[in-house]
């Protein structure tokens, strides 16, 4: 038997019940139009992409992957729930610094 809980406070939660609600949020990097002209397209990449592929090999998979994409799930009581969309990105949590390692 599978057993759910919710996973911002721990309480208990039937699957079928109508104060489980299931959160599914996804993150992914924006990216702009690619645009190329003849020169871009006929440069020698090699180097490039070899330095690219071991720097690659040298990173951790789930750091690539949050640079990337992301698709979480969650399952939410009735009261997390309701205080999640009073506040779905914590702003009442957050002071608004960061410390930036890269602001590209």
């Amino acid at each position: 038997m599978i057993r759910f809980a919710c996973d911002r406070c721990g309480v208990a939660l039937k699957s079928n019940d109508s104060a489980r609600f299931i959160l599914k949020i996804e993150a992914y990097a924006s990216a702009g139009p690619l645009a190329f002209d003849r020169e871009e397209i006929e440069r020698d990449r090699s180097a490039e992409m070899e330095a690219l592929i071991e720097q690659l090999k040298r990173t951790d998979a789930d750091q690539i992957e949050d640079q990337t994409y992301r698709a979480m799930r969650f399952d939410l009581c009735r009261e997390c729930h309701r205080e999640f969309l009073a506040d779905p990105i914590g702003r009442r949590h957050h002071d608004g610094r960061h410390d930036r390692e890269d602001e590209s």
